[in-house]
């Protein structure tokens, strides 16, 4: 099946032409069920963005777990993960949480603790004002306002990237952005004369801007393609070389970042109907 046209497709992406290479898999279905049906040791990086546990309305999923019943569910998914991980494996999971339950986003690393090693603590940052000497500040990205005398707007979210043993190579350049100054170049040995440092670990990633929602973003919760294209790049790897997972579909945005560097197999669960032919109708494939 070929890939559908531009109109269906995320703002500001163009799949490559047909065929994709990358293998796509997309089940309806259940990630922890489905996940015991594929080879340990099998998944090169997982990039996904669960649940929130924060009340939102995802039409099949009912987001309102005790705390204790939803770091629970985490935790068994998350075994799953580390099941078909491969050694030098991956997992980026997004999370964020509210102004009334901000603790939930740190207790879940807190909860994998004796799983899997939480190696880098990202921040995507969705909004930020920059203030450059008497110039007025200059405002970039995307939030969602919170009307409150309490509470500040919330412009962030957090990325957690959790391994194995702790010890696995990044490629800190594939992300990295140009010096500033440029004397730093030839001045540290360690740039090997490449004008490239280490983004490090505050990503602003805003949200493309959209017209309307119900078409171009019709799910509550989801993530910039480009959070999950850098994640793919950070973990140094040729592409055809690459077998990723996302346990959590949705409509699709770590797929179409999976399409877009042509990784060699791309496999995603989905439970909700209307989500999982969203994501398939944007790569152009049939689900499972």
């Amino acid at each position: 099946m070929p890939p559908s046209d531009s109109s269906n497709l995320l703002p500001g992406f163009e799949l490559p032409k047909p065929p994709l290479k990358t293998r796509f898999d997309l089940h309806r279905g259940d990630c922890i069920a489905g996940m015991e049906r594929l080879p340990a040791e099998s998944v090169n990086v997982v990039v996904t963005s669960p649940p929130y546990n924060l009340g939102i309305d995802y039409g099949t999923y009912q987001d309102d777990l005790s705390e204790s019943a939803y770091l629970d569910w985490t935790l068994r998914w998350v075994e799953g993960v580390k099941r078909v991980l491969r050694a030098d494996g991956s997992l980026f999971l997004n999370i964020g949480g509210s102004a009334k339950q901000p603790w939930l986003p740190l207790l879940v690393p807190l909860a994998l603790r004796d799983t899997l090693v939480l190696q880098n603590t990202i921040h995507w940052i969705k909004s930020i004002t920059i203030e450059s000497g008497d110039a007025e500040p200059v405002s970039v990205g995307h939030f969602k306002p919170i009307n409150s005398k309490r509470y500040l707007n919330d412009c962030h979210e957090y990325v957690y990237h959790f391994t194995k043993y702790g010890d696995v190579p990044v490629d800190r350049l594939a992300i990295g952005v140009p010096y500033a100054d440029k004397s730093n170049i030839a001045r540290w040995q360690h740039t090997a004369g490449r004008d490239r440092r280490c983004r490090g670990n505050a990503w602003f990633v805003p949200y493309e801007t959209i017209k309307e929602r119900s078409k171009d973003r019709p799910h509550p919760a989801t993530f910039p393609v480009k959070l999950a294209d850098y994640c793919v790049r950070l973990i140094g790897k040729a592409p055809e070389e690459v077998t990723m997972l996302d346990p959590f579909l949705g409509i699709g945005h770590a797929a179409v970042a999976a399409a877009e560097l042509e990784v060699a197999h791309f496999i995603g669960y989905e439970i909700d109907d209307v989500y999982l032919s969203a994501a398939c109708e944007r790569l152009g494939v049939k689900p499972i």
